[in-house]
């Protein structure tokens, strides 16, 4: 596209791509955009290396390489802040630029967009379930080492607790937590038979008392038992990874309170959802552990969004494919809301008009946010703690009804405004 568009000049016309989901994932409510600073960051480092254009040159000719080898991204960029509810037809990100240079930008865009925001749908549906209660994420062994650390930061900014990846720990400073393994407690077997006593004495000896233990490796039982033995009544938590999650949680709470370890904490993990989450509610649970269903397709189903063409020279355009067709123009967003701040409808407006005015009783709060201009940053990022806090108040916007698990209608309804033209300025 780009070698065709830049031998007949069409490549330099100013265009506008727009990225949206037609659809949310089937029974969600609501989804999390994630990973817009991931993408401003990517934007900001998309080059061409000499390695790449050796490999480009054996199909695109000297004219395309000249100017790949040139590229630096000079656009716009604008669109909802991360952490952001999106619905059916939100645009999250608006890309403008010359066609050459925003439709190099579609893959990248839409990879780290699609992944994040289906890590953050999840796990906010997951802290939702949680009501409260700590989530480590563990997924690193369940999707690709490098889809594993941009995964972890995902779930903390959507209500996630910490994690158990240490490079996002170290380049997303995302808490880091986690327990050992069946493996390191069967490490320690002699001739006389399996020595859970000493697999803790080593773990408590390196890490203290307020270590987290695995005690369901043999008999759950006696290894809490053991467990409290050898640590004392201060044992910071013991986890269960197996068996009935809630029956075993309310005995070994018994158990830990009869042996006055009143203050230790349980943590439970093993193919975790939000469902089973839900589930465990009313047992004595401190902490979930969630790999597989955060991670992966299963628990985390695509984004589904989509990265189209909607103006070309302040012209709006748009497909009339059957089933796949767009709304061209620019467009803006805002969301009304009652005075008591939850949500009652999106409203999305071409990007030349005057926003549409707030009903009776309803207040306004735009949407998009200008990130980039001339390819420079127009805006101070936010910190991902921030962007976490900010995930948390646009959950207690929605209906109570739209943060339910079952399936049904998105939480609100988004409207698309014909709206004003904008006064000139000079």
């Amino acid at each position: 596209m780009l070698a065709a568009a830049l031998r007949d000049g069409t490549a330099h016309r100013r265009c506008t791509f727009e990225v949206f989901a037609r659809k949310l994932p089937n029974g969600r409510r609501y989804g999390v955009v994630a990973g817009t600073e991931r993408v401003l960051d990517a934007i900001a480092r998309f080059r061409f290396t000499s390695a790449e254009l050796r490999s480009l040159s054996a199909f695109l000719d000297q004219d395309t390489l000249s100017w790949l080898a040139d590229f630096r991204f000079r656009g716009a960029v604008s669109g909802y802040r991360e952490g952001t509810l999106y619905f059916p037809g939100s645009p999250v990100l608006s890309v403008t630029g010359s066609f050459a240079e925003c439709v190099l930008l579609e893959t990248v865009v839409l990879a780290i967009l699609n992944h994040d925001s289906a890590i953050a749908s999840a796990a906010a549906r997951m802290a939702t379930a949680a009501d409260g209660r700590g989530l480590i994420e563990m997924g690193s062994r369940r999707t690709h080492e490098i889809a594993a650390v941009a995964a972890a930061r995902a779930a903390y900014l959507a209500g996630f607790t910490a994690t158990s990846n240490l490079e996002a720990a170290r380049r997303y400073k995302v808490p880091s937590a986690g327990t050992s393994a069946h493996a390191f407690t069967m490490l320690y077997t002699g001739p006389e038979g399996p020595d859970e006593a000493s697999a803790f004495r080593a773990q408590l000896d390196s890490l203290g008392t307020k270590t987290t233990l695995l005690v369901d490796t043999y008999d759950i039982t006696e290894g809490v038992r053991t467990a409290v033995r050898v640590a004392g009544t201060e044992l910071g938590a013991v986890r269960i990874d197996s068996g009935d999650l809630g029956m075993l949680a309310r005995q070994v709470r018994e158990q830990l309170d009869a042996l006055g370890a009143v203050n230790t904490r349980i943590v439970v993990s093993g193919d975790l959802d939000e469902y089973s989450i839900a589930a465990l509610r009313s047992e004595p649970v401190d902490m979930y552990g969630v790999g597989t269903s955060l991670v992966t397709g299963s628990g985390a189903p695509t984004a589904g969004m989509v990265y189209k063409l909607v103006e070309v020279d302040g012209q709006p355009v748009a497909k009339r494919s059957s089933s796949k067709e767009t709304k061209g123009g620019a467009k803006r967003a805002l969301r009304f809301a009652r005075a008591t701040g939850t949500v009652v409808e999106e409203v999305v407006y071409p990007a030349g008009a005057q926003p549409p005015e707030s009903p009776d009783g309803l207040r306004s709060s735009a949407l998009t946010v200008d990130y980039l201009a001339g390819g420079e940053p127009v805006v101070t990022s936010p910190t991902l703690e921030e962007t976490r806090e900010y995930v948390a108040a646009e959950l207690k916007s929605l209906p109570w009804e739209g943060l339910a698990l079952s399936a049904g209608e998105p939480a609100i309804p988004t409207r698309f405004a014909t709206g004003q033209p904008r006064e000139a300025t000079l």
